[in-house]
């Protein structure tokens, strides 16, 4: 699974306003999972659940039978507030890696706008790996922290950080050889939100992974 850092300077640009991520500056990865440097601790917030994507890991020669993220355990993410914002990039989170395992993007591609190059990059995977017939094999993701981001001139209408854990997996392989296993991964996830008349839309991301030792 392709991975690359971006730039000490794109990661502050994105703690400011997440610019690097909405506008596909120089340094921004296309080949995903796409990350970047994101400094800071975490405050250990959310619900600190564990999503329901779990199982037996399976071969990714085939889409395993994993249920779509329930929109109702995502309480308020289709209201205007700071939580609204937090439990909707729980939700798209939670539909990516669900997208990995299953090959399904419909969802997907209504929840982010033009300008979101990590999620197009993301989505375009699942793409790949739906018209292949290859898929993750069944992980759980545990949430660790969730909160609110300040916004840089009022880019956007709200910024979201947000930390899961995915357990170890099985992946088919971006070269075209054997599926390899994962090890548990800690995913960084941030968003930069507006409001659409109903909806929160992903306007801006980023996203950081490294193994769990």
């Amino acid at each position: 699974m392709p991975r690359r850092l971006l730039s000490a300077a794109a990661a502050c640009t994105l703690l400011l306003g997440l610019a690097a991520c909405g506008e596909g500056s120089e340094g921004t990865v296309t080949t995903p999972p796409p990350s970047i440097d994101i400094e800071g601790p975490s405050d250990g917030g959310g619900d600190g659940g564990a999503s329901d994507a779990g199982g037996e890991e399976e071969s990714p020669s085939a889409a395993p039978d994993v249920p779509a993220p329930d929109p109702a355990d995502y309480a308020g993410m289709d209201e205007n507030t700071p939580e609204g914002a937090q439990q909707f990039t729980r939700y798209f989170f939670a539909l990516l890696i669900w997208g990995y395992q299953t090959g399904e993007y419909s969802k997907l591609e209504e929840l982010y706008g033009p300008s979101c190059t990590i999620c197009e990059a993301n989505v375009q995977t699942v793409r790949e790996f739906n018209q292949k017939d290859e898929y993750w094999s069944n992980v759980e993701v545990e949430d660790i922290a969730l909160r609110d981001l300040p916004v840089a001139d009022n880019e956007y209408e709200a910024a979201v950080h947000y930390e899961a854990r995915v357990s170890k997996h099985v992946e088919p392989a971006s070269d075209g050889g054997p599926a390899v296993e994962a090890p548990p991964l800690h995913f960084k996830f941030q968003t930069g939100l507006r409001w659409d008349g109903d909806r929160w839309i992903i306007e801006g991301s980023a996203m950081d992974l490294e193994s769990v030792q």
